[in-house]
């Protein structure tokens, strides 16, 4: 992580908050309110984000992963279709490195949680908006050590869209929701379970729920 030069941000900084916790986004206004040069917009769902994305045009999107609806994976890849350009910093409870490494996957600039230091969660947004990317160190180095574990994380067998599903099951959505959410067909969702159950060595849809469950993915 380097610092970039002030002078490349624009003044003022627009930030679009992808958010459904009220107390979240009004730590996000606290932490904030002494930056003059920066103005939030805050909704709280993804369906609203790609509503609002065009009229709010911000600089970077702060992104929960875990949102009503449509996940913070299928936000991202909806706002990118809008805005191939689109700085999306992903800001979540879950401090997991494989969720990290699949946000970046799916086009986010940087992954932050909301355990970490206000002033890193300042950095990033100024990192993202002037075109960097940002993964505090300690992330980076549990991500290396995941990938080089001779018993690696259940959930690095995954790609974002099946992290996705998995998440969804773990909020008690059945397949005929997920399909509806992710606009896609309930046999698609059916053979992506099938698939997962083998990557997790899960035997039923409740064994994938309960792995959802013990990875924080509700």
């Amino acid at each position: 992580m380097s610092a970039m030069d002030a002078s490349t941000l624009p003044d003022p900084l627009s930030i679009l908050v992808v958010d459904d916790h009220p107390i979240v986004v009004s730590g996000i206004r606290a932490m904030l309110s002494h930056h003059t040069d920066i103005t939030i917009t805050a909704v709280n769902s993804g369906e609203r984000a790609i509503d609002d994305y065009p009229h709010v045009n911000p600089d970077v999107v702060v992104l929960d992963i875990n949102l009503p609806g449509q996940s913070g994976f299928e936000t991202a890849r909806r706002l990118l279709e809008i805005d191939p350009d689109a700085a999306l910093l992903v800001f979540s409870m879950n401090d997991d490195p494989i969720f990290a490494a699949r946000a970046i996957e799916s086009g986010a600039k940087g992954y932050i949680t909301k355990n970490d230091d206000p002033d890193d969660f300042i950095a990033a947004i100024k990192i993202v908006a002037a075109g960097g990317v940002f993964l505090l160190p300690k992330l980076a180095r549990r991500l290396a050590y995941y990938k080089s574990a001779s018993t690696p994380n259940p959930l690095e067998s995954l790609n974002a869209r099946e992290i996705e599903i998995l998440l969804l099951l773990g909020k008690g959505k059945s397949i005929a929701e997920i399909a509806h959410t992710l606009d896609v067909s309930t046999k698609t969702i059916a053979n992506t379970s099938s698939l997962m159950k083998n990557k997790l060595g899960a035997r039923s849809p409740m064994d994938l729920v309960r792995i959802a469950l013990e990875h924080n993915l509700a």
